[in-house]
């Protein structure tokens, strides 16, 4: 078969954006594996980095460990496998539920750093099918997932077991090599020399992957490409450690199984890890603060802690920020991937369900102004706090008001979403940024509107066009909570 991408930049930077990505625009993925069963924040999936190693300013994980479970050089991580038994997990449950948030793709994170493959692996024995569930996790999920009407993904952050065990710590199961299929092989016994530890992350300063470590990674991808065919595949931080070569090969053998399959796929990935264009970048608890020309995508977590996987310390984030989230990244040429960690038994937390309820809900009413859109012409109105990245983060909480206002558009539809209830008089101005010169430029002609309504609201609205901008009559009922979608209907103007 003729290869239609080479593993060249030039050649995968002409792949493009799946349009059924373009439409779909929201997703949500699972952080469920052994890390799930001690339930310890502050970051749960990071639990078996910091159990080894105590005093390192990531939170009180190891001291847990230690009174909970006992010493590290004890009851190492590889302990935890068999309590990790999923006796409630049913991946029917989870589907129905995603598909009900509204979510248009789905999927698990397949490998966490940990090096647990939650597969039926050939190639890793430490895997969810030989140990813990006695499942192929993914396999289920897939089948549930497409079952439903969702496109199927898989996450990776498997290039991170590199560096996520100490195995110099020859006290514990981390140094010893028959366990190095999980905690991954064996490379600075002796530690590091004075100085090279920067900002206490031993990571950086550890060797770089051994070729065998590379082909692994490679294969393990390769049975989730021929066993699941996802649709989508993710990156965690942990490429930027590959040597440029594997990636480029992984990338055009992946986007070239598009005319075996007959299908559209998508790779995303995090930092600068490759070269502009050739896959869609992710902003991990972040977004852009402004309309961009290329497209892009969040992602975040339904926890308000970034815990990722569930644990007991964590609440979780308000219905209407994640929204606010959803229309955001869309007005501004964005894709949400949201986060739900499951308890160790394979439940979704109450707290959880809520949240993706929420979303489902108000999805029912406003989805017309997400789903299938594309951005318009400017992002929208009002003011947003931002960092000096050019993105800002979500660990912090934005307050939008009834002046803040995001555009999608399609056909001869364009959709002003309200992040806050904008009562009985409403005013769209249209502008370009209040720093521009031309700032008093309006964006349409009075002319070209036809007709204004409120999605939920069956009826049309009073409106008018003056020297504020676009003055429209709402309704004196709310239709919805959280964000207000006026549906503004457009003509060729100066028709009759």
């Amino acid at each position: 078969m003729t290869e239609r991408y080479t593993p060249d930049w030039g050649s995968l930077r002409n792949h493009g954006t799946p349009k059924w990505l373009q439409d779909d625009k929201f997703g949500i993925y699972t952080h469920w594996g052994i890390y799930s069963v001690p339930e310890r924040g502050p970051n749960g999936t990071w639990y078996p980095h910091n159990m080894y190693r105590p005093g390192n300013g990531k939170g009180d994980q190891a001291a847990y460990h230690e009174k909970t479970f006992g010493p590290a050089s004890q009851f190492g991580y590889k302990d935890f496998i068999p309590m990790f038994t999923a006796e409630k997990f049913d991946p029917n449950e989870w589907a129905q539920l995603f598909k009900a948030s509204g979510a248009r793709f789905a999927g698990p994170v397949a490998e966490h750093h940990d090096g647990f493959s939650m597969w039926n692996s050939k190639v890793n024995e430490w895997n969810s099918m030989r140990m813990g569930p006695k499942r192929d996790v993914t396999g289920e999920l897939e089948r549930a997932y497409r079952a439903a009407g969702m496109r199927f993904m898989v996450a990776l952050h498997h290039a991170e077991n590199w560096w996520f065990y100490p195995h110099w710590r020859d006290d514990c199961d981390v140094s010893d090599p028959r366990y190095a299929g999980l905690y991954g092989e064996l490379h600075n016994l002796e530690g590091f020399a004075e100085g090279t530890i920067q900002n206490g992350n031993d990571w950086l300063a550890q060797d770089r992957p051994s070729k065998a470590f590379l082909d692994n990674w490679r294969a393990k991808i390769d049975e989730l490409i021929d066993g699941y065919q996802p649709d989508l595949i993710w990156f965690d931080f942990g490429i930027r450690l590959l040597q440029e070569n594997y990636k480029k090969r992984f990338l055009a053998d992946y986007y070239n199984k598009e005319m075996e399959w007959g299908k559209q796929v998508a790779v995303t990935y995090k930092g600068h890890d490759f070269a502009p264009g050739a896959a869609i970048v992710d902003y991990e608890l972040g977004r852009m603060d402004q309309l961009t020309y290329y497209d892009w995508i969040t992602d975040t977590s339904v926890d308000d802690m970034g815990a990722w996987s569930f644990v007991r310390e964590a609440g979780f984030k308000k219905v209407s920020t994640l929204v606010h989230n959803l229309v955001d990244n869309v007005s501004k040429n964005g894709y949400l991937l949201l986060n739900v960690g499951p308890k160790a038994d394979g439940t979704i937390p109450d707290g959880a369900t809520e949240c993706l309820r929420g979303i489902g809900d108000w999805l029912k009413i406003n989805g017309e102004a997400i789903f299938e859109t594309r951005p318009w012409v400017a992002y929208g109105e009002g003011p947003t706090e931002m960092e000096s990245t050019g993105h800002f983060s979500e660990r912090r909480e934005v307050n939008y008001t009834p002046e803040d206002i995001r555009f999608t558009c399609r056909d001869n539809i364009l959709y002003a979403t309200f992040l806050g209830w904008p009562g009985e008089h409403s005013v769209i101005r249209f502008n370009q940024d209040e720093s521009s010169s031309f700032a008093t430029i309006k964006r349409l002609e009075a002319s070209e509107i036809e007709s204004v309504r409120m999605l939920g609201v069956d009826r049309e609205l009073d409106f008018t066009m003056t020297r504020n901008g676009l003055e429209i009559k709402g309704p004196s009922e709310r239709p919805c909570q959280h964000a207000f979608v006026y549906k503004i209907v457009r003509k060729e103007p100066f028709e009759s």
